[in-house]
């Protein structure tokens, strides 16, 4: 077969249509109830997640797959007769995936595998992983797959605005009185990547009439005069709503692109909680 394998792990977000057209592997995040684990995107999704925290009141704990699931999925990838990977991992900054990822490499020091901090988040590494694919399909070398995929993460915009605080209250990243009152003032968090690969808040929005608006506004300012190359929008067990907010966007930026909706995905989903919507750009190259 030859060429590059492309793998990545399951917090890019990508639907399973565009995995299995485009080739490319999924490395799960682990999911922990207890003692129970789950893998993210194969034995447990969003609502999957949401109904077991609501059942028993309590937040799941989240970890990157181990190098040895790292290491498995490049003997496969070399076993299939390709001649190199490219893994391209959520940003290093919240979770420890990409050292997994690193140390799997070590594993192979005869073989080709380039490790890539996407230094983002779901369909912002999604968008990512799908340059790399493409890439590697027409042909391109390892560096040139790399280069693509990268150059496409430095255009890459994302937005999200949080439907409630409960459930970082759970995992105890609010207080439980800061998410009740922000219930009661009907407060909702616009969240964003940063440059840095860190999922911050950027502001806090009353309503979700207003949160969404100001989602939009800042897609269409993150774009300026470029085009949009590519669009997703993400949800968390939502997706009525994320296509409500998908056609609220395409009106915006009056751009006939395409709109892939993706699920968050639990590996994420768990910091978020449900109803979470919001959006990922790419803007075209100048």
């Amino acid at each position: 077969m030859g060429s590059a394998a492309i793998i990545t792990d399951t917090d890019a977000s990508l639907p399973l249509e565009i995995v299995g057209a485009l080739g490319i592997r999924l490395v799960p995040i682990n999911v922990h109830f207890g003692e129970e684990t789950f893998r993210s995107g194969v034995d447990i999704n969003d609502a999957m997640l949401f109904a077991r925290v609501d059942r028993d009141g309590t937040m799941p704990t989240t970890s990157a797959p181990s190098p040895g699931e790292f290491a498995k999925a490049y003997e496969a990838a070399f076993q299939d007769g390709h001649d190199a990977v490219v893994c391209i991992c959520v940003s290093s900054v919240v979770s420890g995936t990409y050292n997994a990822a690193v140390t799997a490499r070590g594993m192979f020091p005869d073989r080709t595998i380039h490790v890539v901090d996407s230094r983002n988040i779901s369909m912002g590494q999604g968008f990512m992983t799908i340059a790399a694919a493409e890439a590697a399909s027409q042909g391109a070398d390892v560096e040139s797959i790399v280069a693509r995929a990268q150059e496409v993460g430095r255009r890459t915009s994302l937005y999200a605005a949080l439907d409630t605080l409960h459930y970082l209250a759970l995992s105890g990243r609010v207080g439980h009185l800061a998410a009740g009152m922000a219930s009661v003032l009907k407060i909702k968090p616009v969240l964003t990547m940063d440059k840095e690969g860190k999922l911050d808040l950027l502001e806090k929005v009353r309503t979700r009439k207003k949160a969404w608006a100001r989602v939009v506004d800042l897609i269409v300012g993150s774009l300026g005069d470029a085009a949009v190359e590519r669009a997703a929008i993400l949800h968390v067990d939502a997706l009525d709503q994320a296509y409500k907010f998908g056609e609220q966007l395409r009106a915006a930026l009056n751009d006939p692109v395409e709109l892939i909706y993706a699920d968050f995905g639990p590996g994420l989903s768990v910091h978020t909680g449900p109803g979470m919507v919001g959006a990922v750009v790419v803007a075209a190259a100048s």
